[in-house]
């Protein structure tokens, strides 16, 4: 297995764990305040910063495949005009979405990485919402879905994972599960996007207030009165 195949692996597996650490609990500074008592936004910057690394070195490894000019970018369109095979054109998407996600990507990691405090529901939502981050997050939605997708796929085929007696019947089960997983995941982002839009069309509503989890808020009205004064 190449380095850049590793690399893809822990990104996609590092990125899967990034997000449901950040999901968890109503935002990610909130984790660290169960954990230690109070908030470290610092913590957060940390994660992300790993991720970030990550996430270029990925890159620069992968560029070593792109076409590096105009005349092999014409060669190589040809070749999969002329083949009109599935998984070469898999493997042109994979090249597309991928130079997307290297400036999508980095734009949000970077915000992430700077403004960790900014991480929770109402404060990404005015981010969405009100600085029209809306449009980068749908595209980059697609481009990460399907980039992950499709590299997984092409790591199964190339390595033989969950190879049968039949190549082509193979190809078509992980096909099925590559589109059927990329959908799922496509949906529940639109769907997470489309929640973020309508908390942030609210935002008038919270101007001066802050947000207070469901658990943290049971807690507090359960202490007693001289407690919550401090």
């Amino acid at each position: 297995m190449s380095v850049s195949e590793i690399s893809l692996l822990v990104v996609v597996a590092l990125l899967v764990l990034y997000r449901a650490w950040m999901g968890w609990r109503d935002g990610a500074t909130r984790e660290v305040r169960i954990l230690l008592g109070k908030p470290y936004p610092i913590l957060v910057s940390f994660v992300v910063a790993g991720v970030f690394t990550l996430f270029i070195v990925h890159a620069a490894l992968a560029l070593r495949k792109f076409p590096i000019n105009y005349g092999q970018y014409r060669t190589y369109r040809d070749h999969m005009a002329m083949m009109r095979h599935e998984d070469t054109t898999l493997w042109y998407w994979q090249v597309v979405t991928g130079f997307a996600m290297f400036f999508l990507a980095s734009v949000h990691l970077y915000q992430m990485m700077m403004h960790p405090e900014q991480i929770g529901p109402w404060a990404s939502a005015d981010r969405v919402w009100s600085g029209s981050w809306w449009p980068l997050y749908l595209v980059l939605l697609f481009a990460v879905e399907l980039h992950g997708g499709i590299g997984l796929y092409r790591l199964a085929v190339k390595w033989g994972w969950f190879a049968g007696a039949d190549d082509r019947a193979t190809r078509r089960r992980l096909k099925a599960l590559k589109w059927a997983l990329s959908a799922f995941f496509i949906a529940l982002g639109l769907a997470t996007l489309a929640a973020y839009i309508k908390i942030g069309m609210g935002r008038d509503a919270r101007i001066g207030k802050e947000f207070v989890p469901s658990w943290q808020q049971t807690s507090l009205q359960q202490a007693p009165a001289t407690e919550r004064r401090k």
